[in-house]
């Protein structure tokens, strides 16, 4: 297991006024965050550019010095300020692919794999044998097996991102560092190769951190996903959870879309929470922690979890009425924007709900799919 607690990074040194840590005036690019990973998962660092998920990589692998804090591999220190442990990169012996593929385009696929194991010091290298064996391996799980001697440059983008996940893996790296590794890829190539990375994960039964600000990637490829945001964690907790029940504003705008309303809190029964919006009246259902009445919230919803209909729906809750503003065919889906009293709400149906815009519409919401998000 991985354990990253109270990590900081700033790239500002301390002032000489600053005697005492409660002091510090220094900007962080890492405010201090805490997060375990555990053998075999796939954690996720997720959040758009600037929020601090590469220094946050970085600093695991020993490429970045932490300001403060304490990186541990199971029993292993790699780094801890207060003992002054900050252990080498070459020494963490971890597997690292980064968003350029960095393959060495003067050697063969086969070359490409094999020097990582080729420039161990004498003790720890393996035998030839081993080398051709081992090398070997890994060009199968990663279907190159047939491209051995091939220059690396006459590869595929998909290929060379394979390569260079193949020359990581070759080392059995105890933990792997992924930065960004299909962002130079097509839409569709990345698409498919989002299923490859998770394949082979899930085969050889990796433990990874995998960096990204693609929404759908973290969701797609994620065991747990933590949510970044100005150097400090939002949220964490598995796709499903992050998507359906976001913790924070941020962490509803920034995966997928939502609609936000403003509401006060009427009634609390057990886990069903009754709220007043300008729109009408609302409920949600398995709210695990119920706010008090009269208190200020803001509704999360799913543009999916709002249903649309041309007639009302007899004895289904939370039911609104408005009219199409507009609506876009995306293609697997249809967005329809709907004025509620003033509000524009946003239902995303299949591609057999069309509705005109000046049409009358209806709007129905489950309970369960309301999301309460903590006022900030």
């Amino acid at each position: 297991m991985l354990t990253v607690s109270s990590l900081k990074k700033s790239y500002e040194g301390p002032s000489r006024r600053q005697k005492h840590k409660e002091d510090d005036t220094r900007t962080y690019a890492v405010g201090g965050i805490d997060f375990e990973v555990e053998d075999g998962e796939l954690f996720t660092l997720l959040g758009p550019s600037g929020c601090g998920k590469t220094t946050t990589l970085r600093s695991i692998a020993g490429l970045e010095k932490p300001t403060a804090g304490r990186v541990a591999l199971g029993d292993r220190v790699l780094f801890d300020d207060e003992q002054g442990i900050n252990l080498r990169a070459n020494m963490r012996g971890f597997g690292m692919v980064f968003q350029s593929y960095a393959i060495w385009p003067h050697m063969t696929v086969f070359k490409n794999v094999s020097f990582p194991l080729e420039v161990l010091p004498r003790a720890q290298r393996p035998s030839r044998e081993q080398i051709e064996k081992r090398v070997t391996e890994v060009l199968e799980v990663i279907e190159l097996g047939a491209y051995v001697s091939r220059p690396a440059t006459k590869l595929s983008g998909g290929q060379q991102q394979r390569l260079a996940l193949g020359r990581a893996l070759v080392t059995r790296p105890e933990l792997m560092l992924l930065d960004e590794p299909l962002s130079n890829l097509d839409a569709k190539l990345r698409e498919s190769m989002r299923f490859e990375l998770k394949r082979l994960q899930r085969e050889l039964n990796i433990t990874a951190i995998y960096v990204t600000h693609d929404q759908s990637e973290a969701l797609v490829m994620s065991n747990r996903i933590a949510v970044m945001n100005q150097g400090r964690i939002e949220q964490i907790g598995r796709p499903r959870e992050i998507y359906t029940k976001p913790a924070t504003r941020f962490v509803a705008e920034f995966i997928g879309t939502s609609n936000f309303l403003e509401a006060k809190v009427t009634a609390v029964r057990g886990n069903e929470v009754e709220v007043e919006t300008a729109q009408g009246k609302l409920t949600a259902s398995g709210v695990e922690k119920a706010p008090s009445v009269g208190s200020q919230v803001l509704l999360s919803i799913r543009p999916e979890s709002v249903d649309l209909s041309r007639e009302p729906r007899a004895g289904t809750p939370n039911q609104w009425s408005g009219t199409v503003a507009t609506r876009a065919f995306l293609g697997d889906t249809v967005d329809h924007i709907v004025n509620v009293g003033g509000v524009e709400i946003r239902n995303r149906s299949n591609p057999n709900v069309s509705i005109p815009p000046e049409e009358e519409v209806h709007l129905s919401i489950d309970p369960d799919k309301v999301t309460l998000v903590p006022v900030d």
